[in-house]
């Protein structure tokens, strides 16, 4: 019975193994390849968007780097409607040196001492929208630019309810609740058409 078993536990193993071996691959890239410049647009997007739900990345923080993306995303499409839909050589070694820095801004900016912090109703607020951001990122429903807007509205926002908590021994009054609830109602209509208009983040 014992040997029945161990031929058994064998012979599941070996069908296992062929089966894997034999499965296709999502792996399409050849890692001995750089990534393209596409890939790597893709890939800094998902460090931001990472970021942005951590409360690793501020408002201010994302706007500047969507900026700067939004600059580089023109710059490829410019370049690449110029060349025939392809970057000449020096382009590429342009927009690479441009994404280098990006990806340092990125690290400096995740790993420094400033964060997203969200206290109480209000701090909830900010919280979903920062996720409903993060996730337009992540699905390029939100373009660089578009994103670096939305997140401009929040750090007005975030900016006032500092000011506002500051000037009140770290409390919010009704009136200023009320005032920045609205506030976040445009913001909250302003990410909807954003992640639902025509305009995607370019793959």
């Amino acid at each position: 019975m014992k040997r029945l078993l161990m031929i058994a536990a064998a012979s599941t193993l070996l069908t296992g193994s062929l089966f894997a071996q034999s499965a296709p691959t999502t792996q399409t890239d050849d890692p001995n390849k750089p990534a393209t410049v596409n890939q790597r647009r893709e890939n800094q997007q998902q460090r931001i968007a990472n970021g942005v739900s951590s409360g690793q990345l501020t408002a201010g923080e994302t706007k500047n780097l969507e900026t700067r993306e939004a600059n580089v995303n023109r710059e490829i499409k410019d370049d690449r409607q110029a060349n025939g839909g392809k970057l000449t050589q020096a382009e590429h070694k342009q927009v690479n040196h441009q994404q280098n820095n990006m990806s340092k801004s990125i690290y400096a900016d995740k790993h420094n001492a400033a964060t997203q912090n969200y206290k109480g109703e209000v701090g909830a607020r900010q919280k979903n929208q920062q996720e409903r951001i993060a996730q337009g990122i992540r699905s390029g429903q939100m373009t660089a630019g578009e994103t670096a807007r939305a997140e401009n509205r929040q750090q007005g926002i975030n900016q006032q309810v500092h000011a506002d908590r500051s000037a009140n021994g770290g409390k919010l009054t009704g009136g200023e609740k009320k005032q920045i609830n609205q506030e976040q109602n445009g913001a909250s209509r302003q990410i909807y058409r954003e992640k639902h208009n025509a305009a995607t983040q370019p793959k």
